[in-house]
């Protein structure tokens, strides 16, 4: 007898003829036997997950400095949020879960302290030394900076991996952006391996990319409700979210303040997410693409939101923006944030007698430029707590060595 049609639950759809086949990866740019319990992307998934890179994401900001409040999130929370988005989209669509996965867990790992604020500071101390973009650090921390291998330096992903983390969001060379205007990392890797930057990701790097939208723009709802920046009520004059609190609140009206935020932020991801499914396989099949590669081809990439569904977020982002993101709260601790880093690269920079080893070997051997880069390695490698701690050590004349 079958089961009660209640108790059916998704059934994974085949294949997809353009989803990217772990058996026919392109491979490692350092060849290795391959693992007898593992397909080439969980290797690489379970690589980025015990990085050391990997765990320091754990006090990483998202908004907030990461030591203000336990249950806000942080780059390393943010990463697991996204990666379950993606895992999901990816099944839906017959795409190959793992490399979705490995995509949305790795997508944050180049970014320094104290987020933007941080990046931004990184950027303009490095200006005269080739600059600090937070993708070709994800680059150059999953091909240089992890060093745990006796062979290699990195982690030695496959080039679907790398090639998924550092154009989740599209081509990097344009006609009018040529290699040569790109970061050093990105220059100094392709004459190793060429990762085709001219091109789209393959799907599932594009999947990964709009999980990470789908995460922020509803996850942060939740923080910025919680950190009092924002009030839920605000969200009721907001097409998208208005009408979704109405409807929970119409049919739970005597449900608690938390439990209708977390209902609302729920539906909202639902919305998003089957907006996603829906414009991929509308695309999809206009596009009839037959591989992964003819996606990497295509003009346009196959996952996207809908038009009608980018038109209703934009007084969201817009609201964001201007209630959270650029909260005095918030300001405030990036002024600070930039100001630290500004002052921990100065005096690395100036005195590499202060780097630990074996930073300070390589610093002191180095000519102005490496050594700029080698103290722009270690500060972006910095959890915000441990850069603010530092600070303090260095800087704070009452509190000695």
């Amino acid at each position: 007898m079958p089961p009660p049609a209640h108790t059916k639950g998704f059934t994974a759809p085949p294949r997809a003829v353009f989803a990217t086949n772990p058996d026919l990866s392109r491979g490692r740019l350092h060849a290795e036997s391959p693992s007898a319990t593992r397909t080439e992307f969980q290797r690489d998934r379970d690589r980025i997950i015990h990085s050391d890179a990997f765990r320091r994401l754990k006090q990483k900001t998202q908004v907030f400095v990461a030591h203000e409040g336990d249950h806000y999130r942080t780059r390393l929370t943010h990463s697991l949020e996204v990666s379950q988005i993606a895992r999901t989209v990816a099944r839906v669509l017959g795409l190959d879960e793992d490399l979705a996965e490995v995509l949305a867990l790795a997508h944050d790992i180049g970014h320094p302290p104290f987020g933007h604020a941080g990046e931004t500071a990184l950027n303009e101390v490095m200006e005269q030394y080739d600059g600090f973009d937070h993708n070709a650090q994800a680059l150059r921390v999953l091909t240089k900076l992890e060093r745990k291998y006796p062979k290699f330096d990195g982690l030695n992903l496959t080039w679907e991996t790398l090639e998924g983390v550092i154009k989740h969001n599209g081509p990097l060379v344009t006609p009018d952006k040529p290699l040569e205007d790109l970061p050093a990392a990105f220059r100094d890797y392709e004459a190793l391996q060429s990762l085709e930057l001219d091109t789209f990701a393959g799907p599932e790097a594009q999947v990964a990319a709009l999980a990470d939208d789908i995460a922020y723009n509803n996850h942060d709802i939740l923080d910025g409700v919680r950190a009092g920046m924002l009030d839920i009520d605000d969200l009721l004059d907001i097409p998208l979210t208005g009408d979704v609190l109405r409807a929970v609140r119409a049919e739970f009206p005597a449900l608690e303040h938390d439990r209708v935020l977390a209902e609302m932020v729920r539906r909202l991801i639902g919305i998003w997410t089957r907006d996603l499914i829906s414009e991929f396989q509308n695309r999809a099949a206009l596009a009839k693409p037959e591989s992964v590669e003819e996606v990497r081809a295509l003009e346009r990439p196959l996952a996207a939101f809908s038009d009608d569904l980018l038109e209703k977020q934009k007084p969201l982002r817009e609201f964001l923006f201007n209630r959270m993101y650029r909260h005095p709260k918030v300001n405030r601790m990036m002024s600070q944030a930039r100001r630290v880093v500004r002052e921990l690269f100065g005096l690395y920079f100036a005195e590499p007698e202060a780097l630990p080893a074996p930073w300070r070997e390589r610093a002191n051997a180095a000519d102005a430029m490496k050594r700029a880069r080698i103290v722009c390695d270690y500060i972006a490698g910095m959890t915000d707590t441990y850069a603010i701690d530092e600070h303090r050590r260095l800087f704070n004349l009452e509190r000695w060595v």
